[in-house]
């Protein structure tokens, strides 16, 4: 099975390149990005060494149906999706924190409680919570945005302290962070599923802020059944989840936890495709449409004609 692993345009209006773990970020003209949900999986903040068919268009087509349904609730950066691997938008200056919102009890702040802490980002826990365990109301655990390397956590305080993003800013970043999850939460919600937790980028345009990147997908997002979420809890089971928590475990399962001197495990075809087989259900749960896989028989050539179509019919 064929993936898109990476591309290497020339664009027209090229001025600048950027790979990042996922994505392939083409900025044309120092106006619009060009970003291509790549078939990369990155987990611990490593690329892992082979691509999963049909992940980057699952991803793509999820961030645009959300970005969609949440626009009235703040600006975001998408003006168009050419392809379904591709989306076209507006270049934002963005803010330097990633805006990690939880619901849940799960993922990284599990580990964190389980480790005997009870404060994550500068936000108390109660006592008495156990993995997976809905929180009283959902928290916001910011994080820094790392060019390279690991993101750290970070508390509001710091992030104003430090003037990353100033108070005025921050504490209107907080409010879209709550709305948008309140609404990614009822969407799901109808749909079967519990949003647990996700993260927001957002960025300035115009001097207005504005939503950036891909929203409420499997990289960003974790989502659990709601159908016996109540009775698993009760019954100290695992909760049955979509999300790519799955991959990590794995990864941690097989001795690996992205820290110098691991080795990421090898990954066979079955697991590779397992793997795809997950994204395409979370798509499906998630959007209530059945997926269509994209023919990629041609995929970068297609990709690249539907790029420059697109960009040439935004100028005439």
């Amino acid at each position: 099975m064929m993936t898109l692993d990476k591309t290497d345009f020339k664009l027209p209006g090229q001025t600048a390149y950027y790979k990042g773990k996922v994505r392939d970020v083409y900025t044309v003209n120092n106006k619009l990005l060009v970003m291509i949900a790549s078939d990369r999986i990155s987990a611990f903040d490593v690329v892992l060494p082979k691509g999963i068919p049909y992940k980057g268009q699952v991803l793509n087509q999820i961030a645009e149906q959300f970005l969609n349904a949440t626009k009235d609730i703040v600006q975001n950066w998408l003006i168009s999706s050419p392809h379904p691997n591709v989306s076209i938008g507006k270049m934002c200056q963005p803010f330097k924190v990633e805006m990690v919102v939880r619901g849940y009890l799960a993922g990284h702040a599990a580990r964190t409680y389980n480790s005997g802490l009870r404060e994550l980002c500068g936000v108390k826990l109660p006592e008495g919570l156990k993995e997976n365990d809905k929180l009283p109301q959902p928290i916001i655990t910011p994080t820094t945005k790392a060019s390279e390397g690991h993101d750290e956590d970070i508390s509001r305080e710091e992030i104003i302290r430090q003037n990353i993003v100033s108070k005025e800013h921050y504490e209107q970043l907080e409010k879209y962070t709550l709305a948008l999850y309140k609404r990614g939460q009822e969407i799901a919600n109808k749909m079967g599923l519990i949003l647990v937790d996700t993260k927001y980028e957002f960025g300035l345009y115009n001097g207005e802020i504005t939503l950036m990147d891909e929203i409420h997908t499997p990289d960003s997002s974790r989502y659990f059944y709601l159908e016996g979420y109540e009775e698993r809890q009760k019954k100290g089971e695992e909760q049955k989840q979509l999300s790519k928590e799955f991959v990590r475990k794995w990864l941690i399962e097989n001795g690996f936890q992205g820290k110098e001197g691991q080795r990421v495990p090898e990954m066979g075809e079955a697991w590779v495709n397992e793997i795809s087989e997950r994204y395409i259900e979370l798509y499906e749960k998630v959007t209530g449409k059945k997926f269509l896989k994209s023919d990629y028989s041609n995929v970068l050539k297609d990709v690249e004609a539907a790029i420059v179509r697109e960009l040439g019919s935004m100028k005439a």
